[in-house]
């Protein structure tokens, strides 16, 4: 399996998993404007077309899909929540994307199946 499939698989889990963890009391000390204008600042001209705040491998980080006018990709920049520092720069694809949604979504999928089987 290449890197970017491990990443993206990942990044699926920990974010399926990871938010429950920040619901239980993860606590950013930066806040999401301070982490955005550090995520910015790694994708020149982009724009922030979604953005969360997550646990990744243990991390509490703010995670944000940037898109740039020039490009077709989106560039995941993630800034730990209490440090501030840039801890992962990845380059999503169209294809990447629509990998990731479809994942996203039959995760869901799969979770409504296992409610109505309780």
């Amino acid at each position: 399996m290449n890197l970017k499939l491990l990443l993206i698989a990942a990044t699926l889990s920990a974010v399926s998993l990871g938010s429950g963890n920040v619901a239980a009391g993860g606590k950013a000390k930066i806040d999401r404007a301070a982490a955005e204008k550090i995520a910015l600042a790694r994708v020149p001209g982009g724009e922030v077309k979604e953005a969360e705040l997550e646990t990744e491998h243990g991390r509490l980080v703010w995670s944000f899909d940037i898109g740039q006018k020039t490009s077709p990709d989106i560039t995941e920049v993630q800034v730990d929540a209490n440090t501030g520092e840039v801890v992962a720069v990845e380059t999503e694809t169209p294809d990447d994307q629509a990998r990731e949604d479809q994942d996203k979504k039959d995760d869901e999928d799969q979770k409504d199946d296992d409610e109505d089987h309780k």
